[in-house]
């Protein structure tokens, strides 16, 4: 045996183990050499640690097992003899405590997994697969399942994997640190896909001792449970090899684009009140918007998240799709079925803010990790969440390798990032004294913004076709531009302006709309600065915001003619649409996150009205190129009539390659009749759509036979045309 002062030092090995404290267990546990105490028949021991164990054997090459020696006192157990007369990867059997048996493989038998070039790149920030290594992750080594746990803890004094596989006793199987790069990983044989597990953390500064789910974890329990579960290799087959080939040479910019946004937890519900399966939500949401015509549907977060009420905003899990709705693959067959119906998927996706959760990122090694140690940079305090370090390769790695994941892994066509300003201003909704400048003194948050092109730039390099979509509420430059002419490299970007001005005209009793004409008008002065999407989010009818229908100004009557009218303008002004779950048929309640939709509102005639028009201007938008193919450029656009303030009439033209439309829109509850407009060619029209048909639930006031062009100057046009105006109403033009 070896000398006392080689006892000693074990004897402390030891203790540490003992006392879970230890950051290297494969010193002291597994298989060693025996040293210059070798003999004929002892060249070579094995060590292994069983907390309760009765007795303990190891499997020799001919496969018996021979009993192992206990060390007085202690839990340890010692095996000495040939080398040779060991495998390679030995075997354990022991009883437990309440003599049952149990036989795995020794964890402390296998050589390190992390590569060095995947450490390397993690260490950089540039490994974009970095959720292959780290996490949970079923692997075949030597011949031998198990599955490999790897995290990033760079203050932990020790780790452990705990789980219900070792009875959630964190000396059971603590993990090896690699060098100073901070990782540390275990593979555990015998542990099975299905494992629910979390890592057992103790800091290295003050001792404690806390749990954390793993936040490179691919599946997680349903809440209020909060552990993270081995997730199996995907067998799943995909059917959408067509779309995606057709979305790698999509030209968006020139495209229609009608989303339809919507949170899973409530847009339908079973007839108890429980959550749909995924795969259930795909196929019913597919026979309803398909015939409305939307081409995309937009998600809010289905990354897993403890709190129903976040609507998913406060994420947890940034590689887990939440198993409300069932398992990883019941989302893939969500996100395949609706490409195999030619509708495309975007997910909302949160890199501004985390929970403070105490089972999450927050102090995840008991230290500000992923977040800022100061408050002033770390926290907001608006929404009691943190922010995170974009500043640190690991902490940027891990969102850049989230991003890329779920464009990879569930094929979906783009990301809505979630409260850009918040990432790029350091006072967003801070007092004078509650934030920190810059190095040269500004408000600007220069990590967020590096962190924000190399997003882009990824995304767009690595999935061609993917959008990323900005909700960025402020005047920022060149949110939409690309990153080398000095933009942020977003794809488009939400025009809160537009939509924020739009909403306020619409809430005035239209005998006051006069005098507010320029919120109309003044949106076409930036409208092509960037690449817009127009958007009536679920921001917009939550919060004591009442819903869009209830909006609206005067009577029911009038309160559907203007939301027609509201809709009509939206799909007719430049920029992609965006419209949230509820508002396509009107509903009269606030969006509640707790129950479905109110379905039966269908059974109305004016509320399908509403949705006929909706379902009518989705089919318009996308067969007519002049709504579509320039909303991005000035040259799609054209002004007939923007100075008709004392009749709350605006008129213009919207123009493609081949072919123009005429829009004319009447915001008063007053019919116009002759009303003359100027129009860019001499000929024949027709009314395309009237937003006042009885179709749609209207007084059906308008034009039903075709009008002629008068060679009477109007409006700096030679020819005109002399049209009825519906109340609250919008007319789309076409030339025969």
């Amino acid at each position: 045996m070896p000398n006392s002062q080689q006892d000693n030092n074990l004897s402390h090995e030891m203790l540490r183990i003992v006392t879970a404290t230890h950051h290297d267990p494969f010193e002291v546990l597994g298989r060693h050499p025996l040293g210059d105490k070798a003999t004929a028949d002892a060249d070579t021991f094995v060590r292994a640690y069983i907390p309760g164990a009765r007795s303990v054997a190891v499997q020799t090459t001919n496969s018996q097992f021979v009993s192992m020696a206990r060390i007085e006192g202690t839990d340890f157990f010692v095996w000495q003899g040939l080398g040779q007369d060991l495998p390679a990867r030995y075997q354990l059997h022991w009883l437990d405590r309440h003599n049952q048996p149990h036989t795995e493989v020794d964890p402390y038998c296998f050589a390190p997994l992390l590569g060095d070039i995947d450490m390397h790149l993690f260490a950089e920030g540039q490994h974009w697969n970095i959720h292959h290594h780290l996490g949970a992750h079923p692997r075949l080594v030597d011949g031998i399942s198990g599955v490999m746990f790897a995290t990033w803890a760079p203050n932990a004094e020790r780790i452990s994997v705990v789980g219900d596989f070792n009875d959630w006793d964190g000396r059971a199987h603590p993990m090896r640190v690699r060098g100073g790069s901070g990782l540390w990983e275990l593979f555990i044989p015998g542990v099975q896909p299905g494992a629910i597990y979390k890592f057992e953390i103790r800091n290295r500064a003050s001792g404690a001792v806390f749990l954390k789910s793993d936040p490179y974890g691919q599946a997680f329990e349903l809440r209020p449970q909060t552990g993270s579960i081995v997730k199996a290799d995907s067998l799943y087959k995909w059917q959408d090899k067509s779309w995606i080939d057709q979305r790698e040479h999509w030209n968006w910019q020139s495209s229609p684009m009608s989303v339809y946004e919507m949170h899973l937890g409530s847009w339908r519900r079973g007839w108890a009140g429980e959550f749909l399966n995924y795969r259930e939500i795909a196929h019913q949401l597919v026979d309803y918007i398909k015939p409305l015509g939307f081409t995309h549907v937009e998600i809010l977060p289905v990354s897993e998240h403890p709190f129903d009420d976040s609507w998913g905003y406060q994420t947890t899990g940034y590689f887990a799709p939440t198993s409300r709705f069932g398992s990883p693959d019941d989302f893939r067959y969500f996100v395949d079925y609706l490409h195999q119906h030619n509708i495309g998927v975007i997910l909302d996706w949160v890199p501004a803010h985390f929970p403070k959760d105490a089972h999450a990122l927050a102090r995840f090694d008991g230290s500000a990790l992923y977040e800022h140690e100061d408050p002033r940079l770390g926290e907001h305090r608006d929404w009691g969440t943190l922010i995170y370090n974009y500043g640190r390769n690991e902490v940027r790695n891990f969102l850049l390798a989230s991003a890329l994941f779920w464009l990879k892994e569930y094929h979906l066509d783009g990301l809505r990032v979630d409260a850009v300003a918040s990432m790029l201003y350091l006072d967003y909704s801070r007092e004078h004294d509650q934030w920190l400048p810059n190095k040269y003194g500004g408000n600007e948050n220069l990590e967020a913004m590096d962190f924000l092109k190399q997003l882009n730039e990824i995304c767009h390099g690595q999935v061609p076709g993917a959008l990323v979509i900005a909700e960025e509420s402020t005047s920022w430059p060149q949110v939409t531009r690309p990153t080398w002419v000095g933009g942020l490299g977003f794809s488009m970007k939400w025009n809160m302006g537009w939509m924020h001005d739009t909403l306020d005209y619409f809430s005035k009793d239209p005998i006051h709309r006069q005098y507010h004409h320029n919120q109309l008008t003044f949106g076409m002065i930036y409208a092509f600065t960037e690449n817009f999407q127009l958007p009536f989010s679920h921001d917009e009818v939550v919060h004591g915001k009442g819903s869009m229908l209830n909006k609206m100004p005067g009577d029911d009557w009038q309160k559907f003619a203007n939301l027609r009218l509201l809709y009509t303008y939206m799909y007719t002004y430049p920029g992609t649409k965006l419209l949230f779950m509820g508002s396509e048929f009107g509903q009269w309640s606030e969006w509640a996150a707790g129950r479905s939709l109110d379905w039966h509102l269908l059974e109305y005639p004016s509320h399908q009205g509403l949705a006929n028009l909706v379902k009518d201007l989705n089919q318009h938008y996308k067969t007519m190129p002049s709504l579509y193919q320039r909303s991005f450029r000035h040259d799609g656009f054209e002004w007939i009539d923007c100075h008709d303030s004392t009749q709350s009439i605006i008129s213009y033209i919207r123009k493609s390659d081949e072919d123009f439309s005429i829009v004319v829109l009447n915001f008063t509850p007053v019919a116009r009749d002759n009303y003359r407009i100027g129009v860019p060619v001499a000929g024949v029209y027709r009314e395309v759509l009237n937003s006042d048909s009885n179709f749609y639930g209207g007084s059906n006031y308008g034009n039903g036979d075709p009008l002629h062009t008068q060679e009477i100057p109007w409006m700096n046009h030679q020819q005109s045309l002399d049209i009825h105006l519906p109340p609250l109403g919008a007319l789309i033009l076409k030339l025969i």
